[in-house]
């Protein structure tokens, strides 16, 4: 079960249309379907390259979460956050541990904390 917060980041996350984040910047939970005719885009990234983006924020949301809380589930945050189904399951359909490459660790396994990048 996810901390409130979490669920709250990662409905967020999972809301926010990313298909053109590099492009602009928009309030939380931007819907390119919402703009008005003036300030709607055209999408201009694909489904792959807006799932990469999506999976990069859920991974820095998630890196400061599990620092925070040893026993947070990432892999519970990724499917909440609606991440690509890559990640979070291998071709049998079974869970993997995909998502849990995107989080930082030092030699000894434990998560690093946030801002900590070398």
């Amino acid at each position: 079960m996810l901390s409130r917060l979490a669920a709250e980041f990662a409905a967020e996350i999972r809301a926010h249309d990313w298909s053109d984040a590099p492009y602009r910047t928009d309030q939380a939970g931007h819907r390119r379907l919402d703009d008005d005719d003036a300030q709607r885009s055209d999408q201009v990234l694909s489904d792959e390259e807006t799932g990469r983006v999506k999976t990069n924020v859920a991974w820095v949301v998630g890196q400061v979460l599990l620092h925070a809380d040893p026993n947070f589930d990432l892999r519970e945050f990724a499917h909440a956050c609606d991440l690509p189904r890559a990640l979070r399951y291998g071709p049998s359909g079974r869970p993997n541990d995909a998502v849990l490459e995107g989080t930082r660790r030092d030699a000894d396994g434990e998560v690093e904390a946030p801002g900590e990048v070398e």
